[in-house]
């Protein structure tokens, strides 16, 4: 690992500046999820938007409300996850991942062993290390306005069907044979139907492109096809 060539002046060079344009969207994207959660009139409209596409194509009319929650459940998560999947360079973080691994290990080693050369090198270039670890953190946090602008109305449209759409909202599982999709232990009883499903299939999913990422950039490397090249820290 080696210190760039005029990069660190003394302090090591100016810190990352925080993304302050992607901060406001992203947080104006917050108030308006929270807007849509606590405001009934808004979520009831807005999942009556959506509604008008859904409720003929997974909502049964009525009939399988589980099945119902199950298909949403999988849209949201196909969604999300391979937006996620085709803006975020999984291969580039995990190299991060592994510099930034090998990086702490050198600074905990120079402190224990009390090595003040290696110590005053290693803190000259952590501020690069800490913005090229900051840039796959900041792409994952610019894609949660693009997933909150579908799944929100998808959530809203969910609710709107368990509250107002079912005549039974009772269903089974495997430790209890009576549930009501509107009880609530610690979430309502749908929430945590849909996060049974949804959360599983999506971190199989996720892993799944993963190893397709991970294989095409192998096949590339033995090919001798390298787009991405490693950056020198």
């Amino acid at each position: 690992m080696k210190a760039p060539a005029g990069g660190a002046g003394k302090g090591g060079g100016a810190p990352p500046r925080p993304a302050f344009g992607s901060q406001i969207v992203m947080l104006m994207a917050f108030m308006v999820a929270l807007l849509v959660l606590f405001d009934n009139n808004l979520r009831q409209s807005l999942g009556n938007i959506v509604g008008i596409a859904f409720m003929p194509i997974i909502g049964f009319s009525g009939r399988y409300p589980v099945m119902t929650l199950v298909c949403a459940g999988l849209i949201m998560t196909i969604f999300s996850v391979t937006v996620r999947h085709f803006f975020v360079d999984w291969v580039a973080m995990a190299r991060n991942q592994r510099i930034m691994s090998a990086f702490q290990k050198e600074m905990r080693e120079a402190r224990t062993t009390n090595n003040t050369f290696k110590l005053k090198k290693l803190t000259e270039i952590q501020p690069k290390m800490t913005a090229q670890s900051m840039k796959s953190t900041q792409a994952q946090l610019k894609l949660m306005p693009m997933t909150m602008i579908i799944i929100i109305p998808i959530f809203a449209w969910i609710s709107n069907f368990v509250y107002q759409d079912l005549t039974s909202t009772i269903f089974s599982v495997p430790w209890e044979f009576n549930v009501d999709m509107k009880g609530s232990n610690v979430l309502p009883n749908w929430i945590l139907l849909y996060s049974l499903v949804t959360i599983p299939f999506g971190q199989v999913l996720q892993r799944t492109l993963k190893l397709f990422s991970f294989t095409r950039k192998l096949r590339q490397l033995e090919q001798g096809i390298d787009d991405d090249p490693v950056e020198r820290i």
